[in-house]
């Protein structure tokens, strides 16, 4: 793999998720039904995974990148889900089958979590996430949907062969990115991120969620946030 610009923070956490199947969809493309994956998952597919496997309203995960490693292949399937005016019909989703993912993250201290702050023990955060790491997560771990399950295991990122080492630049096209919660901005508004990455040797780069590369558009504004209390629905890092 090629040297990498992308640094290594002294609270980084490095995995590599595998599934059989994966569907990163964007709901904009579900009209009639009909579900088709992106090529690479999304930044907020695996900011999920990542909470998924440790997370506290204290911290914000910050995907750094994700290293492609298998073959991108697709398989198209016949299901039926079930209907919100009942019954069901049948549907095509098409998946990506064999995936195999290195992601490397750090955390950030949410701004917006003023009233958390005596929650905000790095290294304890750190050694908590890592060892959730090395356990396959916390939580179990869907690839975009409830039906593609996923398993984590520890990996030093950059490590091993993928199947694009080499292959060059690859443009992906215009794609969501993410979004942003009520409480992980000032004005505590839904926005949802959009962008062109490129994948260079089987590896995309993510920019910042505060970049201003990305295309956000506000889906609501000044939203009511979640509010968490010491002791009632939450527990301190160093109670754990």
């Amino acid at each position: 793999m090629r040297e990498s610009a992308f640094v290594k923070h002294r609270n980084s956490i490095d995995y590599e998720v595998d599934a059989r199947y994966a569907l990163f969809s964007d709901v904009a493309t579900r009209i009639g039904g009909e579900k088709c994956s992106y090529q690479v998952p999304t930044y907020q597919a695996l900011k999920g995974i990542t909470e998924s496997i440790y997370w506290k309203p204290t911290i914000i995960w910050v995907i750094d990148a994700v290293r492609i490693m298998n073959k991108i292949q697709t398989e198209g399937k016949g299901v039926r889900p079930i209907k919100m005016s009942g019954g069901n019909e049948l549907s095509y989703y098409t998946y990506l089958k064999d995936v195999r993912y290195q992601v490397r993250a750090h955390f950030e201290w949410n701004e917006q979590r003023k009233d958390l702050i005596a929650d905000r023990n790095e290294n304890k955060h750190h050694q908590i996430a890592l060892r959730s790491v090395a356990r396959g997560g916390r939580r179990d771990i869907f690839l975009g949907t409830r039906e593609c399950q996923g398993y984590v295991e520890s990996c030093e990122f950059g490590s091993g062969e993928g199947f694009y080492d080499g292959y060059g630049d690859l443009s992906l096209g215009y794609m969501s990115y993410g979004f942003s919660y009520l409480d992980e901005n000032p004005q505590h508004d839904f926005i949802a991120q959009f962008w062109s990455p490129v994948m260079r040797d089987g590896v995309i780069e993510f920019v910042r969620p505060d970049s201003d590369l990305l295309d956000c558009h506000v889906i609501r504004e000044k939203q009511a946030v979640k509010k968490f209390v010491v002791g009632e629905n939450l527990t301190l890092a160093e109670d754990e």
